[in-house]
């Protein structure tokens, strides 16, 4: 039976160390340190599956982008996006957080919104924290750009890339300036390609164009290997490899905001 003497609750015996500090050695306002740095971890997750490991030789802020990328439309609840009001303002702090060394970006993206999809990219490009990616299942349609966006591209042997013109869903004006308009859009992706990779320009809007790789669209369908021996990708590996030349990354360049 519980008992109250003086105002103060005494716990029952078979509920041990109730109301007590269980390591009495260890400061309060630490533990709560702890307890809030466990929440702004799980909030990372939950928001927008990035974490960041604290026991590492250097810290890497990893960052996913998974499923289709959201622009200005919000898909179905059913489909798995990755939100750009959620990627660029979480690029902009990581490029200012003097204690994140480095970005590694795991890609397994079948497309999505190509004006957010390229913007994304081009923030990641014109950041001076060390940055690698690596695609995992898939990079495809504007998950190319956003591949070749980091300082070192990875992808594994497994995964796959499908390169194919812009196209626009939905209703449109079917006159001469919206067929201009979308030929300016993918010009601005093949530049993008071109400038953060080593294909070239020729070859790869041959791959966009192709009618035989596909049987209800145009475009080309890559494997890891030959997207490494087109120039597209930098190197095929696994996610060690991709840590180990961010760490090499890290190591080898200069401080972001020298003092």
């Amino acid at each position: 039976m519980q008992s109250y003497h003086s105002g103060e609750y005494h716990p029952p015996e078979e509920f041990p160390g109730i109301g007590t500090n269980p390591n009495p050695d260890q400061d309060p306002a630490e533990e709560h340190s702890g307890t809030e740095q466990q929440l702004d971890e799980s909030e990372l997750i939950q928001d927008n599956g990035s974490i960041r490991p604290q026991n590492a030789k250097h810290l890497i802020h990893c960052l996913t982008v998974i499923g289709q990328v959201e622009g200005h439309y919000e898909l179905s609840s059913q489909n798995k996006t990755t939100k750009y009001e959620h990627i660029i303002p979480a690029l902009v702090a990581i490029e200012q957080d003097r204690s994140i060394e480095g970005l590694l970006i795991l890609l397994n993206t079948v497309g999505g919104d190509v004006e957010a999809g390229l913007a994304i990219a081009e923030l990641i490009a014109g950041m001076q924290t060390p940055t690698v990616s690596l695609v995992v299942g898939g990079g495809h349609s504007i998950g190319v750009p956003l591949s070749v966006s980091a300082m070192k591209s990875y992808i594994v042997p497994s995964a796959s890339m499908t390169i194919h013109p812009v196209r626009m869903n939905g209703m449109m004006l079917g006159v001469p300036q919206s067929f201009s308009y979308i030929s300016k859009i993918q010009d601005r992706i093949i530049s993008f390609v071109t400038r953060n990779s080593k294909i070239s320009e020729q070859q790869f809007r041959s791959l966009m164009t192709n009618t035989k790789e596909l049987a209800t669209d145009v475009g080309t369908v890559i494997s890891g290997e030959q997207a490494v021996q087109m120039g597209l990708i930098d190197r095929m590996g696994s996610l060690s490899d991709a840590i180990s030349e961010l760490y090499e990354l890290i190591e080898t360049t200069p401080a972001r905001y020298p003092d």
